[in-house]
Protein backbone atom coordinates (compact mmCIF):
# COMPACT_ATOMS: atom_id res chain seq x y z
CA UNK A 1 0.00 0.00 0.00
CA UNK A 2 2.81 2.32 0.98
CA UNK A 3 4.38 1.83 -2.38
CA UNK A 4 0.80 3.45 -4.15
CA UNK A 5 0.86 6.37 -2.00
CA UNK A 6 4.31 7.38 -2.67
CA UNK A 7 3.46 7.19 -6.23
CA UNK A 8 0.29 8.34 -6.04
CA UNK A 9 -0.20 10.84 -3.41
CA UNK A 10 2.51 13.34 -5.13
CA UNK A 11 0.45 13.74 -9.23
CA UNK A 12 -0.91 17.12 -7.33
CA UNK A 13 2.12 18.49 -6.99
CA UNK A 14 3.67 17.37 -10.45
CA UNK A 15 3.17 20.06 -13.25
CA UNK A 16 0.46 17.94 -14.89
CA UNK A 17 -1.45 17.34 -11.56
CA UNK A 18 -0.80 21.16 -10.97
CA UNK A 19 -2.38 22.11 -14.79
CA UNK A 20 -5.64 20.09 -14.40
CA UNK A 21 -6.45 21.29 -11.08
CA UNK A 22 -5.96 24.88 -12.79
CA UNK A 23 -8.15 24.11 -15.27
CA UNK A 24 -10.88 22.89 -12.96
CA UNK A 25 -10.43 25.74 -11.26
CA UNK A 26 -10.97 27.74 -14.33
CA UNK A 27 -13.98 26.12 -15.44
CA UNK A 28 -16.03 26.01 -11.63
CA UNK A 29 -14.94 29.60 -10.67
CA UNK A 30 -15.44 30.98 -14.41
CA UNK A 31 -12.32 32.99 -13.78
CA UNK A 32 -9.62 33.82 -16.29
CA UNK A 33 -6.26 33.78 -13.58
CA UNK A 34 -6.81 30.57 -12.99
CA UNK A 35 -6.59 29.79 -17.10
CA UNK A 36 -4.13 32.40 -17.67
CA UNK A 37 -1.44 30.37 -15.27
CA UNK A 38 -2.50 27.25 -16.76
CA UNK A 39 -1.35 28.47 -20.33
CA UNK A 40 2.24 29.65 -18.75
CA UNK A 41 2.74 26.71 -16.86
CA UNK A 42 2.45 24.75 -20.06
CA UNK A 43 4.80 26.70 -21.66
CA UNK A 44 7.22 27.47 -19.03
CA UNK A 45 7.56 23.87 -18.02
CA UNK A 46 7.81 22.77 -21.99
CA UNK A 47 10.63 25.08 -22.69
CA UNK A 48 13.98 23.07 -23.01
CA UNK A 49 15.31 26.28 -21.27
CA UNK A 50 13.63 25.34 -17.73
CA UNK A 51 13.65 21.31 -18.35
CA UNK A 52 17.53 21.21 -18.89
CA UNK A 53 18.60 23.21 -16.28
CA UNK A 54 16.32 21.77 -13.78
CA UNK A 55 17.90 18.41 -14.60
CA UNK A 56 21.49 20.11 -14.40
CA UNK A 57 20.78 21.34 -11.48
CA UNK A 58 19.56 17.87 -10.18
CA UNK A 59 22.62 16.31 -11.43
CA UNK A 60 24.84 18.68 -8.96
CA UNK A 61 27.61 19.53 -11.36
CA UNK A 62 28.10 15.69 -11.89
CA UNK A 63 30.56 14.69 -15.11
CA UNK A 64 30.76 11.32 -16.78
CA UNK A 65 34.21 10.14 -16.09
CA UNK A 66 36.16 6.79 -17.19
CA UNK A 67 35.76 3.65 -15.28
CA UNK A 68 39.44 3.00 -15.38
CA UNK A 69 39.47 6.66 -13.11
CA UNK A 70 38.02 5.09 -10.67
CA UNK A 71 39.17 3.88 -7.31
CA UNK A 72 38.49 0.37 -6.29
CA UNK A 73 35.88 -0.86 -3.91
CA UNK A 74 34.11 -4.20 -2.11
CA UNK A 75 31.29 -3.86 -4.64
CA UNK A 76 29.44 -2.37 -7.52
CA UNK A 77 26.05 -1.75 -6.68
CA UNK A 78 23.61 -1.27 -9.93
CA UNK A 79 20.51 0.35 -9.17
CA UNK A 80 17.32 -0.76 -11.11
CA UNK A 81 15.66 1.67 -12.85
CA UNK A 82 12.47 0.09 -14.95
CA UNK A 83 12.22 -2.23 -17.53
CA UNK A 84 8.97 -2.85 -19.84
CA UNK A 85 7.13 -6.05 -20.78
CA UNK A 86 6.69 -6.13 -24.25
CA UNK A 87 3.56 -7.28 -25.56
CA UNK A 88 3.08 -11.07 -26.03
CA UNK A 89 2.79 -14.60 -24.50
CA UNK A 90 6.61 -14.86 -24.15
CA UNK A 91 6.57 -11.57 -22.10
CA UNK A 92 10.00 -10.18 -22.95
CA UNK A 93 11.70 -7.72 -20.85
CA UNK A 94 12.81 -4.66 -22.72
CA UNK A 95 14.90 -1.94 -22.03
CA UNK A 96 13.86 1.44 -20.62
CA UNK A 97 17.60 2.76 -20.59
CA UNK A 98 20.92 0.42 -20.35
CA UNK A 99 23.15 3.27 -19.02
CA UNK A 100 23.02 1.83 -15.30
CA UNK A 101 23.81 -2.00 -16.62
CA UNK A 102 26.16 -1.01 -18.59
CA UNK A 103 28.09 1.37 -16.11
CA UNK A 104 28.16 -1.31 -13.93
CA UNK A 105 29.66 -3.51 -16.34
CA UNK A 106 32.58 -1.21 -17.03
CA UNK A 107 33.46 -1.15 -14.17
CA UNK A 108 33.60 -4.39 -13.16
CA UNK A 109 35.43 -5.01 -16.46
CA UNK A 110 37.61 -2.33 -15.31
CA UNK A 111 38.61 -5.17 -12.22
CA UNK A 112 37.05 -1.85 -9.68
CA UNK A 113 35.19 -4.25 -7.09
CA UNK A 114 35.16 -8.60 -7.15
CA UNK A 115 31.30 -8.02 -6.62
CA UNK A 116 28.79 -6.84 -8.91
CA UNK A 117 25.25 -6.73 -6.72
CA UNK A 118 21.79 -6.13 -8.98
CA UNK A 119 18.67 -4.67 -7.29
CA UNK A 120 15.34 -6.56 -7.75
CA UNK A 121 13.11 -3.79 -8.45
CA UNK A 122 9.59 -4.23 -8.32
CA UNK A 123 6.45 -2.84 -8.38
CA UNK A 124 2.99 -4.13 -8.04
CA UNK A 125 1.28 -2.52 -10.99
CA UNK A 126 3.70 -5.47 -12.85
CA UNK A 127 3.26 -7.97 -10.25
CA UNK A 128 3.79 -10.72 -12.61
CA UNK A 129 7.06 -9.34 -14.07
CA UNK A 130 10.54 -11.03 -13.13
CA UNK A 131 12.94 -8.98 -10.54
CA UNK A 132 14.52 -6.74 -12.69
CA UNK A 133 18.20 -7.87 -10.43
CA UNK A 134 17.31 -11.26 -12.07
CA UNK A 135 17.09 -10.03 -15.41
CA UNK A 136 19.94 -7.96 -14.98
CA UNK A 137 22.05 -10.62 -13.86
CA UNK A 138 21.51 -12.99 -16.86
CA UNK A 139 22.72 -10.17 -19.19
CA UNK A 140 25.42 -9.59 -16.89
CA UNK A 141 26.33 -13.14 -17.14
CA UNK A 142 25.94 -13.66 -20.72
CA UNK A 143 28.61 -10.39 -20.82
CA UNK A 144 31.27 -12.48 -19.26
CA UNK A 145 31.07 -11.94 -15.94
CA UNK A 146 31.07 -14.79 -13.80
CA UNK A 147 28.03 -15.93 -11.87
CA UNK A 148 30.21 -16.71 -8.28
CA UNK A 149 30.92 -12.34 -8.97
CA UNK A 150 27.11 -11.43 -9.34
CA UNK A 151 24.82 -10.44 -6.29
CA UNK A 152 21.43 -9.55 -6.19
CA UNK A 153 18.83 -8.48 -3.86
CA UNK A 154 15.12 -9.62 -3.17
CA UNK A 155 12.32 -7.56 -4.12
CA UNK A 156 12.81 -3.85 -3.10
CA UNK A 157 10.68 -0.66 -4.23
CA UNK A 158 12.10 2.15 -3.39
CA UNK A 159 15.83 3.45 -2.99
CA UNK A 160 15.59 3.21 0.38
CA UNK A 161 15.11 -0.17 0.94
CA UNK A 162 17.46 -1.18 -1.95
CA UNK A 163 20.22 0.29 0.10
CA UNK A 164 19.00 -1.38 3.56
CA UNK A 165 18.93 -4.64 1.31
CA UNK A 166 22.53 -4.08 -0.04
CA UNK A 167 23.91 -2.75 2.98
CA UNK A 168 22.08 -6.14 5.13
CA UNK A 169 24.07 -8.98 1.80
CA UNK A 170 27.45 -6.99 1.83
CA UNK A 171 27.41 -7.33 5.84
CA UNK A 172 26.67 -10.78 5.52
CA UNK A 173 29.94 -11.26 3.66
CA UNK A 174 31.95 -9.69 6.09
CA UNK A 175 32.68 -7.21 3.60
CA UNK A 176 33.07 -4.34 6.84
CA UNK A 177 36.07 -4.02 9.08
CA UNK A 178 35.71 -2.94 12.82
CA UNK A 179 37.65 0.41 11.58
CA UNK A 180 35.95 0.61 8.16
CA UNK A 181 32.73 0.81 6.76
CA UNK A 182 31.58 -1.26 3.16
CA UNK A 183 32.89 0.87 0.28
CA UNK A 184 30.63 0.45 -2.92
CA UNK A 185 30.77 2.26 -6.23
CA UNK A 186 27.11 3.21 -6.58
CA UNK A 187 25.41 3.33 -10.69
CA UNK A 188 22.23 5.29 -11.13
CA UNK A 189 21.22 8.01 -12.90
CA UNK A 190 23.16 11.71 -12.40
CA UNK A 191 20.11 13.37 -11.38
CA UNK A 192 18.90 10.54 -8.85
CA UNK A 193 22.75 10.30 -7.73
CA UNK A 194 22.51 12.99 -4.65
CA UNK A 195 19.25 11.33 -3.10
CA UNK A 196 20.63 7.89 -3.36
CA UNK A 197 24.10 8.84 -1.96
CA UNK A 198 22.43 9.88 1.10
CA UNK A 199 19.98 6.76 1.55
CA UNK A 200 23.14 4.28 1.13
CA UNK A 201 25.25 5.97 3.23
CA UNK A 202 22.42 6.15 5.94
CA UNK A 203 22.20 2.38 5.61
CA UNK A 204 25.91 2.61 6.73
CA UNK A 205 28.29 2.33 3.64
CA UNK A 206 30.88 4.56 1.99
CA UNK A 207 29.58 5.56 -1.36
CA UNK A 208 31.97 6.35 -4.66
CA UNK A 209 29.24 7.94 -7.11
CA UNK A 210 29.45 6.42 -10.33
CA UNK A 211 26.81 8.58 -12.43
CA UNK A 212 25.68 7.60 -15.49
CA UNK A 213 22.05 8.28 -17.89
CA UNK A 214 22.51 12.36 -18.04
CA UNK A 215 19.66 13.87 -19.50
CA UNK A 216 21.26 17.08 -20.95
CA UNK A 217 24.55 16.73 -23.01
CA UNK A 218 27.52 18.78 -22.92
CA UNK A 219 27.37 20.41 -26.29
CA UNK A 220 23.35 21.81 -25.71
CA UNK A 221 23.96 25.60 -26.05
CA UNK A 222 21.02 28.47 -25.19
CA UNK A 223 19.04 28.90 -28.29
CA UNK A 224 15.88 30.27 -29.71
CA UNK A 225 14.89 26.70 -30.09
CA UNK A 226 15.88 26.93 -26.06
CA UNK A 227 12.31 29.12 -25.27
CA UNK A 228 9.85 26.92 -27.87
CA UNK A 229 7.73 24.33 -26.27
CA UNK A 230 8.02 20.73 -26.91
CA UNK A 231 6.48 17.83 -25.31
CA UNK A 232 10.28 15.93 -24.35
CA UNK A 233 11.18 19.07 -22.03
CA UNK A 234 7.56 18.85 -20.70
CA UNK A 235 8.34 14.97 -19.87
CA UNK A 236 11.64 15.89 -18.97
CA UNK A 237 10.50 18.71 -16.49
CA UNK A 238 8.00 16.59 -15.15
CA UNK A 239 10.54 14.03 -14.30
CA UNK A 240 12.81 17.15 -12.81
CA UNK A 241 9.84 18.09 -10.09
CA UNK A 242 9.53 14.30 -9.26
CA UNK A 243 12.65 13.80 -8.44
CA UNK A 244 12.40 16.93 -6.11
CA UNK A 245 9.39 15.67 -4.32
CA UNK A 246 11.10 11.75 -4.10
CA UNK A 247 14.31 13.85 -2.52
CA UNK A 248 11.92 16.02 -0.14
CA UNK A 249 10.03 13.20 1.15
CA UNK A 250 13.10 11.13 2.06
CA UNK A 251 14.20 14.79 3.79
CA UNK A 252 11.49 14.99 6.22
CA UNK A 253 11.51 10.96 6.54
CA UNK A 254 15.19 11.50 7.74
CA UNK A 255 14.51 14.32 9.64
CA UNK A 256 11.33 12.53 12.00
CA UNK A 257 13.45 9.38 12.29
CA UNK A 258 14.03 8.81 15.89
CA UNK A 259 18.40 9.19 16.49
CA UNK A 260 19.75 5.76 16.48
CA UNK A 261 20.76 5.14 20.52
Amino acid sequence: MSIYLNKILPVLLLPTGILLVLLIMALLLKHRWPLIAALLLVWIGSTPALSEHLQRWLENGAIRVPATEMPAADAIVVLSEGRVVAPGPARISEWTDGDRFWGGIELYRAGKAPLLFFTGGWAPWLSSARLEGEILTQAAFAQGVPAAAIRTTGRVTNTAEEARAVAEMLASHNMGKPDRKPVVLLVTSAYHMPRARRQFESAGLSVLPFPVDFQVGQEREFSVISLLPSAQAWARTESAWRELIGRGYYALSTSARPPSP
